[in-house]
């Protein structure tokens, strides 16, 4: 998962997303300079860190990748501010090499393709559109919990009536340069190491 820091253009402020929410039913609850934001429901949407600067060495801005060493010290945070909110954050990575084990026609859908894809510890069915995925290739899977450049979280769906868990990438929708215009996934080179995190 990632956090946010914008000391310019928010200020010193450190935002952790947690759940997308509507934007109209939102409720703020301050423990000195920790914002907790919740739903209607009590779900935890986000925290906003204010003052980060004095709690954290912050080098990057922008979307930062959650550590192991700022959860510690977001929970030696919240215990000096008495907020007993878990901090079970997911870090394993959410954007790894995928191989397409398997493709097979949807069944209801001539355009849509039903793969099975091995991300090295399991093995997740992601329907697919893009016309070039073919069995045997290694690809750039966006996992469950994975947010997109453009914002897009990836969630358990079904297409059709056919559950998807996960996407497979095309270099546009990584946002990477120079992606080509046509349609189609970023198929890799065969020395990518299936279940390997991807840096982009």
């Amino acid at each position: 998962m990632d956090v946010f820091y914008n000391p310019k253009g928010v200020g010193d402020v450190l935002i952790i997303p947690l759940e997308e929410g509507n934007r109209y039913d939102v409720h703020h609850e301050n423990s000195g300079d920790i914002t907790k934001i919740t739903d209607s429901k009590g779900t935890i949407l986000g925290y906003n860190i204010f003052h980060a600067s004095t709690y954290f060495n912050i080098d990057d801005t922008g979307k930062i990748p959650m550590t192991e060493s700022l959860v510690n010290q977001l929970k030696q945070l919240f215990q000096n501010n008495n907020v007993s909110d878990p901090l079970d954050f997911d870090l394993s990575p959410k954007f790894v090499i995928g191989y397409v084990k398997d493709k097979s026609q949807h069944e209801n859908a001539d355009k849509l393709s039903v793969c099975q894809v091995d991300v090295g510890d399991e093995t997740l069915q992601i329907v697919c559109g893009a016309p070039n995925v073919a069995q045997d290739q290694k690809v750039v899977v966006a996992k469950v919990g994975a947010t997109m450049p453009s914002g897009l979280k990836i969630k358990p769906t079904e297409l059709r009536g056919v559950p998807s868990n996960g996407m497979i990438c095309s270099q546009k929708e990584l946002g990477l340069p120079n992606a080509p215009k046509e349609k189609g996934i970023y198929v890799l080179d065969n020395h990518y190491r299936v279940g390997s995190n991807f840096e982009f």
